[in-house]
C-alpha cells in the first residue's frame, strides 16, 4: 500500500472518529441533558410527597418509575390518571401527576407489605395494580415475567374488547394486553442512570 493510500484512510479513520464524537456530543447536549434536568426537576416534589409517607428512601425508586412512564416529559410525567379513576393522561400538571403517583405508589407499597410480596412485585404493581399483589401472593409472594403473563392473561379473558392492544399482532406485550408484564425489570434497568444523575448533580 502507497504512503498516499495509507494517509487517506488514517484521515479517513480520524474524520470518522471525529464525526461519532460530534454526534454523541450533540445527542447528550440536545437530548440526554435535557432528560436529565428534567429529571432532576422533579426529584424535590417526588422526595416531598415520599417524605409525607415516610418513604424518601424511594426517591430514586419513582424517579425511575417517572423515567419508565414518560422520562418527565408532559402534563402527567407519573402516568398517575388512571391510577385516581381518572382517563389515561386526564391529569393536567406535573404537580398533581406526581402527587397522585406518589400516594398510588404508597398504597402498593403498603398494601404489598401487608401481602408479604417483594418490592419487584410491588413496582410491577404501580403498572398493574393491586390485583396483581394478591396474585403474586397467592403464587409464591415473588414476581417473576412469568406470574405478570398469567395475570395479564386472566384479565384479558375477562374484558378481551378493552385489552385487545389494538389488536396489533406485533406490539410485544400481545395476547397479554393488561399492563407490561416487563414493567418491574425496565424500572430496574433505569436505576443506575438515576443513581448516576443524582451523583452528577451532587458533585456540580
Amino acid at each position: 500500500m502507497s504512503v498516499k493510500r495509507k494517509k487517506k484512510r488514517f484521515f479517513r479513520f480520524f474524520f470518522l472518529l471525529f464525526i461519532s464524537f460530534l454526534a454523541l456530543w450533540l445527542y447528550h447536549l440536545m437530548i440526554e441533558k435535557p432528560k436529565e434536568e428534567m429529571m432532576l426537576k422533579y426529584k424535590p416534589q417526588i422526595s416531598n410527597e415520599l417524605t409525607k409517607y415516610h418513604l424518601n428512601q424511594f426517591t430514586p425508586l419513582l424517579l425511575a418509575i417517572m423515567y419508565q412512564e414518560s422520562q418527565g416529559i408532559g402534563n402527567d410525567p407519573m402516568q398517575a390518571s388512571e391510577s385516581a379513576g381518572l382517563k389515561r393522561n386526564e391529569i393536567n400538571s406535573p404537580e398533581k401527576s406526581i402527587k397522585q403517583g406518589v400516594y398510588h405508589f404508597n398504597k402498593m407499597y403498603k398494601y404489598g407489605k401487608a401481602k408479604r410480596v417483594d418490592l419487584d412485585t410491588i413496582i410491577q404493581s404501580y403498572n398493574m395494580g393491586p390485583g396483581y399483589i394478591n396474585f403474586v401472593a397467592q403464587h409464591g409472594f415473588k414476581n417473576s415475567e412469568k406470574l405478570a403473563k398469567a395475570y395479564s392473561e386472566l384479565r384479558v379473558k375477562k374484558s378481551p374488547s378493552t385489552y385487545s392492544c389494538g389488536h396489533n399482532f406485533v406490539n410485544f406485550r400481545y395476547p397479554y394486553c393488561f399492563g407490561d408484564y416487563t414493567y418491574a425489570k425496565k424500572v430496574k434497568q433505569k436505576m443506575p442512570y438515576i443513581h448516576q444523575i443524582i451523583q452528577k448533580s451532587m458533585s456540580l
